[in-house]
């Protein structure tokens, strides 16, 4: 029965197949709620517990549906996606095991401050105490990759806890929101829309922190300013960069970036190394470092012998303003501190010219980027080893964006990208992919067929985890036999890429040389994706 006064009947019923109304279930009452708060997209792998929600998604427009064969391909790529979007997607993941599946990316999105709204299927709250097959602790795994969990109690609650998970999602820095939804609570009477709390404005950085940085760059010495966040972004590049010039500081970003947007006409900035001993070296002159919606620099792992925090010794640490604090201000603030001087015009540098010549590496494939990447490109980078050498050679190619693994959890890249394509449908995405890694989450390939999504995947294909032969000797582990070396290889049998693109709906070829690749690439530039380019090297 409809309940006069309160919502109208498009909001609170639904025609069933007879023609009689009923009314609005829980489920359908959390998608309005969604959709209604800003969420527009819905990476999923359902299962039973689930089904009231996938029904209610049929029902309600606005909703885009993705299917995934896997669940760490549907967080994966929300984390592509609100990167692009600025805005989070929704998952739908079924019970604790889905959620388990998904969250190795939601650890990346969490270290990339994205905002993701996580719903996660759940037994009937009245089922759960007979320990069936699939029952887990689920709150006990959303935890350490969620800044908010919360778990549905009843239907009629269940749009106002999905409005405040949107809420969560949202609120700054950027945050993995996870919904636990019982089947119950989707398929009994809701109440309909509910409307999401307001967002916190971002604190304003402390006015001592603005003072200790005036104090740093009026000392002489050399003063490092540390990017990461929003910092990194456009403006807030403008804005650092015109300190830079009046005080004679330095600008880096940090070594993992959630996204930067770059090429010719833009701020150029450097990442910090991630090899222990270039990142040493890289700070090794300064005198004080200022983070501005960055981390103080560490390393990545441990290494015997070698320090834990990367800056040298005696070198003063200042926080200007958190990844929570607004940062744009606080650089505004310090710039008219230190009566920074106006932007001034970036000149345009010609685009890279392609190598006409030579191997198939590292170094020619960069030149390549750099000269091919089309304007707004979106640049998913997994390249790990490969790649390390990319950002830099494509410093002045067309503007693009250039997002990262950000949290060190490989299997990212396919689906960052089949999200961020998602997100920006007119933008040509090209996915830099490391091999190993790849293959983790391979299976997101299929949805780039399935969505047909304009992607470029390029593979670099060592056919082994190459990052780890290295690491073998930084951590001193010398002289590895054929047994350590075997488990860093992946050359018995090679994995056929082409095969495996094709067979998932991607169209596939391999190239050998550098003349090849370049049409290879140029043929993915010019022709609607998803293409997949398997770089033999």
């Amino acid at each position: 029965m409809r309940v006069a006064g309160r919502l109208s009947r498009t909001e609170r019923e639904l025609p069933v197949t007879d023609g009689t109304p009923t009314t609005m279930n829980g489920a359908e009452s959390l998608v309005r709620t969604l959709v209604a708060g800003g969420v527009e997209v819905c990476f999923t792998n359902p299962g039973t517990s689930e089904m009231h929600f996938v029904a209610a998604l049929d029902r309600v427009e606005g909703m885009r549906c993705v299917l995934f064969l896997f669940e760490g391909g549907a967080t994966g790529a929300a984390d592509g996606y609100a990167r692009m979007a600025d805005k989070p997607a929704s998952t739908l993941l079924h019970l604790g095991p889905g959620l388990a599946n998904g969250l190795a990316n939601l650890h990346n999105a969490k270290k990339a401050r994205t905002p993701i709204v996580n719903i996660v299927g759940e037994h009937a709250t009245y089922h759960r105490e007979y320990n069936a097959p699939l029952t887990s602790d689920i709150e006990g795994l959303a935890r350490p990759m969620s800044s908010w969990v919360h778990t549905g109690m009843s239907a009629a609650e269940i749009g106002a806890d999905g409005a405040a998970a949107v809420a969560a999602a949202r609120t700054a820095p950027g945050q993995v929101a996870t919904l636990i939804l019982p089947a119950n609570t989707a398929w009994d009477p809701g109440t309909g829309i509910a409307p999401v709390p307001p967002i916190p404005e971002r604190a304003r950085a402390a006015d001592p922190a603005i003072a200790a940085a005036v104090a740093a760059l009026s000392s002489g010495e050399p003063v490092l300013l540390h990017l990461g966040d929003r910092a990194v972004q456009g403006e807030g590049r403008v804005i650092a960069d015109r300190i830079a010039r009046k005080t004679g500081a330095t600008l880096m970003a940090m070594t993992s970036n959630a996204r930067i947007d770059r090429g010719a006409g833009t701020v150029s900035i450097e990442r910090l190394p991630y090899p222990i001993d270039q990142a040493i070296e890289a700070l090794k002159g300064f005198r004080h470092i200022i983070l501005i919606g960055a981390t103080q620099p560490v390393g990545f792992f441990a290494y015997p012998g070698k320090p834990s925090l990367l800056a040298p010794e005696g070198c003063a640490t200042i926080t200007l303003a958190t990844p929570e604090e607004d940062q744009f201000d606080a650089l505004d603030r310090l710039a008219e501190a230190v009566a920074a001087p106006p932007a001034e015009p970036i000149a345009v540098k010609p685009r890279p010219s392609l190598p006409r010549s030579g191997a198939l590496d590292q170094d020619t494939i960069g030149q390549v980027l750099g000269a091919l990447i089309p304007e707004g490109a979106v640049i998913c980078d997994e390249s790990i080893t490969t790649g390390r050498n990319f950002f830099a050679l494509t410093r002045d190619a067309a503007p693009h964006s250039w997002l990262q693994l950000s949290g060190g959890s490989i299997g990212l890249g396919i689906p960052m990208a089949t999200g961020a394509a998602i997100a920006c449908p007119g933008r040509k995405v090209i996915n830099l992919q490391a091999d190993g890694s790849g293959l983790y989450n391979a299976q997101a390939l299929w949805t780039q067929a399935r969505e047909r999504l304009d992607v470029v995947t390029l593979i670099w294909s060592n056919r082994s985890y190459a990052i780890l032969r290295a690491e073998l000797a930084n951590v001193g582990a010398h002289n590895p036999g054929p047994k350590a070396l075997g488990m860093l290889s992946l050359d018995d049998p090679a994995v056929d890429w082409v095969s495996l693109a094709k067979g998932f709906g991607v169209e596939g070829r391999r190239v050998e040389t550098l003349e090849d690749f370049i049409a290879a690439f140029r043929h993915g530039l010019d022709n609607p994706g998803p293409h997949l380019i398997e770089v033999a090297l």
